[in-house]
């Protein structure tokens, strides 16, 4: 059978997987039930897997093919977000105030479905496939738990020579593939800063030493960080989310809190920015009369695209989809993944696939209202299959 004839084969399955886990969705590292049904599904199809490891239990890898032959790694994210979801579909979350909202039951039906389809044809394959299901990708740094236990250098299956990974994108055209070589998606720094006065009664300032108007001043001036300490072309992000202050209206708190991130492309604008969200919240308090305590909390790398297996992408989806399904991402963007760690270990490819159609909503990535449409399974399928088979 063809390429194209087995993923319509294995296509209701994978739509049948993808709605039941998006029904029952888990946060990060406690996603048991999706596990199960991700390692029932491979035994269903006879193929051998590792049920989790160091520190990931869900986790699951599975191999495809001759182990001897040179290996290839796909990726799935299975983890959902403490969203209540708001689509009205008839598998919508039957978990309130958890959802798959960013689509990852996609990512993982598309793996599964694809698992499927490398089966039927295992004996052809000239290199071995490895499928790993990562749990906790929604900040918890899955991807950098299954690096460091051995998921890519050869002490949890073959070594791994080069990795794919996919997200379906809203906004993005239905089918349409997109990538670039080099920086794709930017680094995930945290930061917290507590603000520590001295509380007195709103009648009297002067008694105390107010954190809420340091912490005030301090979020005015962090807006200044990029545009002024930062080369106009650098790209960088500083973006304050948080502010908790105070239980009474009449009543300066002892204490204040800001919470926010930094985004970067570069090591060194990425440490420049972490030190001057520091130093300008230490000088504000002080001169405040407080004290700051600053912690920065380094996120996910920035995601880098190797240059060879980014090419092998943008030539299947120009073969298989269409000449005119590829787009080369004219400028990274500034959202993370912590696909970046596979990157930093083995060569490989982190790309995205369009799930939008003409005439209907757009719900972006995190919206309460967003579903990974399944007619985007077939395009993610294929690319996923020609990668695991391609020269």
């Amino acid at each position: 059978m063809s390429i194209e004839s087995l993923i319509q084969q294995a296509l209701p399955r994978a739509i049948e997987i993808r709605r039941t886990i998006h029904s029952y969705p888990e946060l990060g590292y406690d996603e048991h039930e999706t596990a199960a049904i991700i390692r029932a599904e491979l035994t269903r199809l006879s193929i051998d897997f590792v049920a989790g490891i160091d520190n990931a239990p869900t986790a699951t890898v599975a191999l495809i093919g001759d182990s001897k032959k040179p290996c290839v790694a796909l990726r799935a994210d299975i983890d959902a977000l403490p969203i209540h979801e708001q689509t009205g579909a008839s598998y919508a979350s039957k978990r309130p105030g958890l959802m798959h909202a960013c689509g990852h039951d996609g990512h993982t039906a598309n793996l599964l479905g694809t698992a499927a389809v490398l089966k039927g044809m295992e004996k052809d394959l000239n290199r071995c496939v490895k499928l790993i299901f990562q749990p906790a990708e929604e900040g918890g740094a899955g991807a950098d738990r299954l690096v460091k236990a051995g998921a890519l250098d050869g002490r949890i299956g073959p070594k791994v020579e080069v990795i794919y990974g996919l997200h379906g994108l809203p906004g993005l055209p239905h089918g349409l593939v997109s990538s670039r070589v080099g920086a794709l998606l930017a680094s995930t720094d945290t930061f917290v800063v507590k603000f520590i006065g001295r509380g007195c009664h709103g009648a009297f300032p002067h008694l105390g030493r107010d954190p809420i108007v340091a912490a005030a001043e301090a979020v005015i001036s962090l807006q200044q960080v990029v545009s002024r300490e930062l080369d106009p072309t650098e790209p960088g992000v500083v973006t304050v989310g948080q502010f908790h202050a105070g239980t009474a209206e009449n009543v300066i708190p002892d204490e204040a809190m800001i919470e926010g991130t930094i985004r970067t492309l570069d090591p060194k604008v990425r440490t420049k920015l972490a030190e001057a969200v520091k130093r300008r919240c230490e000088h504000i308090a002080m001169s405040a009369g407080c004290q700051a305590v600053v912690s920065i909390d380094a996120g996910y790398p920035t995601t880098i695209n190797h240059a060879a297996p980014t090419r092998t992408v943008e030539s299947i989806a120009r073969k298989h989809l269409g000449e005119d399904k590829w787009l080369t991402a004219a400028r990274p963007v500034m959202g993370g993944e912590d696909f970046a760690y596979y990157l930093e270990a083995v060569p490989g490819c982190f790309f995205m696939v369009g799930v939008s159609k003409p005439g209907q909503p757009v719900w972006p990535l995190h919206s309460d209202r967003y579903d990974f449409p399944d007619d985007a399974l077939p395009s993610c399928m294929r690319m996923f299959v020609e990668l695991a088979v391609a020269e």
